[in-house]
């Protein structure tokens, strides 16, 4: 026990060893009350969570004010963080004919009846899309031990008035710069082919609706009336029925098959592609339909790089290990809802929840797994169970503060206290857009 949480804290302050002094402890404190899954019985609540780690007043006020106010950056938290696990040389990316996988997708936190700057993100609860503060996530994709894991890459936040797909597009267009020679982008449906297609330099997997079209690259031979062909054959991968007419699958251009188990999967491969609307010459691709008689529904990708059909199954299996991520954040950790409302709270508290949701995965499955009770006879290194043992403790038992992590004692005596230190201006709420607790 004592390991784990030396072990655990010992992550923490690398992730924070950029932080100002300060800043870094009361980070420090509101990643513990994360970690413990304080948000779960708080509902959301910053102050009420912070409390209940067992942190007197003023410290909580100091924690609060730090993610209102403080000088850090979400990303060079990130930055840190990559580099403490890349140092430690646990985690192991995977690799299918020399790509490493790179998950992509957007994730929304909701917040019902907040104003001011909120987007809005689909949720298939509600079966409609919701106020929610969104932001794009990228993670690499590997293993620690038997564990399947993402390592967090980057967070993009909406910004105001932009739609979800200009999110996407300009998320995509970041992951592109920044991907190396062996990494591919893998993305849902719900992301723009043409958008990636934009971006030739950059390797990619999407996965594509059950009707989705495309059309060769060349031209078909010229019947000898009417005006030349401008556009290739429409390709279908497979078939379908319209307005009581049923139309055929084209037949692709080869054929592949592995076995899984005692099922043999098949894949029916179309090269030479370009988008329904393109004309030859323009950006191609191929499609790659595979089929598993263990699923209802074949699957189809589109890929802009010369992979077996072996290698897309792979590398689109590897892109759902970036749902962990908002799994572990909002279920695990209780950070579903949040009672923020200033104009970087909002978006501060779930960039660490997500982090430390990360963190609590990844300090999980490196350590041996903790059972929750004498019932727990399988016990696995999730980090649930890793959770409701940090929630035994209070944050006088956490191991003592090193280096630059401490309190700054700065002079305090000429700022105003009490209500006159919080009271709101106009201004500033008309600055923030009048936003409201959720």
């Amino acid at each position: 026990m004592s390991s784990l949480l030396y072990a655990l804290c010992s992550r923490l302050f690398q992730i924070l060893a950029g932080v100002g002094v300060g800043t870094n402890l009361a980070l420090y404190q509101i990643f513990f009350a994360l970690l413990s899954g304080r948000f779960l019985p708080s509902r959301g609540a910053l102050v009420p969570a912070l409390s209940d780690s067992g942190l007197a007043r003023d410290a909580v006020g100091r924690s609060v004010a730090a993610v209102a106010y403080g000088k850090w950056n979400i990303q060079d938290l990130i930055a840190a963080w990559r580099k403490c696990v890349l140092k430690e040389g646990r985690f192991r990316p995977h690799c299918y004919e020399g790509y490493h996988p790179v998950a992509c997708d957007l994730v929304g936190f909701f917040r019902s009846h907040l104003q001011g700057q909120v987007g809005k993100h689909y949720t298939s609860q509600a079966d409609k899309a919701l106020p929610a503060m969104v932001f794009g996530m990228v993670a690499d994709v590997g293993s620690v031990g038997k564990k399947r894991l993402p390592l967090l890459r980057h967070l993009m936040r909406q910004k105001q008035g932009e739609t979800e797909p200009q999110l996407q597009a300009r998320l995509l267009e970041e992951t592109a710069r920044t991907l190396h020679k062996n990494e591919i982008a893998v993305v849902d449906a719900g992301f723009s082919l043409a958008v990636l297609l934009t971006h030739q330099e950059a390797a990619f997997v999407i996965r594509l609706d059950q009707n989705a079209t495309a059309r060769r690259n060349v031209l078909p031979d010229y019947k000898g009336r009417g005006a030349p062909p401008q556009y290739g054959e429409v390709v279908r991968p497979l078939a379908r029925t319209r307005k009581g007419k049923k139309l055929a699958a084209t037949p692709p251009t080869k054929k592949e098959r592995w076995k899984v188990g005692r099922h043999w999967v098949h894949a029916y491969i179309f090269e030479n592609l370009v988008l329904p609307d393109a004309r030859p010459g323009s950006a191609t691709f191929r499609i790659v339909v595979i089929v598993d008689p263990r699923y209802k529904k074949p699957l189809i990708v589109a890929t802009n790089r010369p992979l077996c059909a072996y290698a897309l199954w792979r590398l689109y299996a590897d892109r759902w290990p970036v749902e962990q991520m908002p799994l572990a954040s909002k279920q695990m950790l209780g950070c579903e809802r949040s009672f923020v409302f200033s104009c970087e709270s909002r978006w501060r508290l779930p960039e660490l929840a997500m982090l430390a949701g990360n963190l609590l995965s990844y300090v999980a499955a490196c350590s041996a797994p903790v059972a929750t009770g004498f019932w727990d006879r399988c016990a696995r290194p999730t980090p649930g169970r890793l959770r409701r043992v940090l929630a035994r403790l209070n944050f006088s038992d956490l191991p003592l503060l090193l280096g630059q992590v401490r309190k700054k004692n700065s002079p305090t005596a000429h700022l105003p206290k009490g209500v006159a230190a919080h009271r709101r201006q106009k201004h500033s709420l008309q600055a923030c857009g009048q936003g409201v607790n959720a």
